[in-house]
């Protein structure tokens, strides 16, 4: 149905592209309302007052989300290659069209839309779609805006997102589960101007984050990563990070969940000598996008909380994540509490798992989505007394 975009030839290190338009687009997929799944989200266990509902089915391999002012929600995915648009028309909180907008990317999870364009993170590189939300049946050849980043694709996949800066924030993860990387925006977070100049590495030490976003009142930095395997069951522990200043380290290789040093790298640097997490989350729940509730449908009590997407353990004997988790934090933003907000997708009794949540998403009306990479769903999360 949908041609391919074609990336080709290489001259240098400079990646040439070429890209075929729909000469008769074909109108967009209409997405149906029912709900066949609503068996296993009756499974979802949350606080009282809480409905979670189907947003969208058949989103193969959902993985991060951003929203444009426009209504437009935009949806990445990793193994599949694939961007897409999901529009709600009618207003009922179910999405009613679907768009494919690329196929046969590189691992494009992240998608950020800033001044009518869609920005989309590849491995290597970042490209854009101009006044995208004018052309969802018939989209614009990419731009691209930078495609200097590293190849590899060991932790290669990105999350990116735009900062009260102005400039797009772009991880870099290990190429490796552990090792010293040889080259300083290994394991880094950067960033760059929207046009792809003035690339930065902003902070260090960071194993693989999939998920950053900014305070809502001091624009902070904070961001979840991803512990290293084979240290056993139960170590390390994953981390919530807190930076509220350019050019820190958070410990890796040398120094894991603040205060655990590497079995092999750890004698080098002591753990004093990098910044800790804020809140240990659960070993190998692999934490993913996170949101600071800024919405006004849920209690007042989850104002400016953290909820965390786990998207759940693959080589723990015992599966541990696949859930929302809840991070609450004092007036002073010191965790006090880390407990699960929505669980349900994986059972532990049988120790099997129906979805692994990715992202979290506002929306306007003070709900939230949460994108599924392996039930191929986005799911709505909402309030009422």
């Amino acid at each position: 149905m949908y041609k391919l975009l074609a990336f080709c030839l290489y001259a240098g290190s400079a990646l040439l592209l070429s890209h075929c338009g729909n000469v008769n687009p074909p109108a967009p997929k209409i997405l149906q309302n029912t709900d066949p799944k609503q068996s296993d989200l009756d499974k979802i266990k949350l606080p009282a007052g809480f409905k979670i509902e189907t947003y969208a089915l058949d989103v193969p391999n959902a993985r991060s989300m951003c929203l444009s002012p426009g209504g437009t929600l935009f949806v990445g995915t990793r193994g599949k290659g694939d961007v897409y648009a999901l529009k709600d028309t009618d207003g009922d909180f179910k999405a009613d069209k679907f768009y494919i907008l690329a196929k046969g990317l590189n691992m494009p999870n992240g998608v950020a839309f800033r001044d009518g364009a869609l920005y989309v993170a590849e491995v290597s590189r970042i490209l854009r779609f101009d006044q995208i939300e004018s052309r969802l049946e018939n989209p614009p050849a990419p731009v691209v805006v930078y495609d200097q980043f590293p190849t590899e694709t060991h932790h290669g996949w990105k999350y990116i997102a735009f900062g009260p800066d102005g400039k797009l924030y772009v991880p870099v993860g290990a190429p490796c589960n552990i090792c010293e990387p040889e080259k300083e925006i290994y394991a880094s977070i950067t960033r760059m101007n929207p046009d792809g100049t003035g690339l930065e590495v902003v902070q260090k030490g960071i194993r693989n984050t999939v998920g950053f976003t900014w305070h809502p009142s001091t624009k902070e930095l904070w961001f979840t990563d991803n512990g290293r395997d084979w240290m056993g069951d139960d170590l390390p522990a994953c981390e919530l990070n807190r930076a509220p200043k350019d050019g820190m380290h958070f410990g890796y290789p040398y120094c894991h969940q603040g205060d655990l040093a590497d079995p092999e790298f750890g004698a080098k640097f002591p753990c004093s000598d990098f910044t800790p997490p804020v809140q240990k989350l659960g070993p190998h729940t692999a934490p993913l996008g996170l949101e600071f509730y800024t919405g006004t449908q849920f209690p007042e009590a989850y104002r400016n909380q953290v909820f965390i997407a786990e998207h759940g353990s693959w080589n723990r004997s015992k599966k541990i994540g696949y859930q929302i988790s809840l991070v609450t934090l004092d007036a002073q933003f010191k965790p006090i509490k880390y407990e699960a907000f929505a669980s349900g997708w994986l059972d532990t009794q049988k120790d099997e798992v129906w979805g692994r949540p990715v992202d979290i998403e506002h929306l306007p009306d003070g709900s939230i989505l949460v994108s599924d990479d392996f039930a191929d769903a986005i799911y709505r999360i909402s309030y009422k007394n």
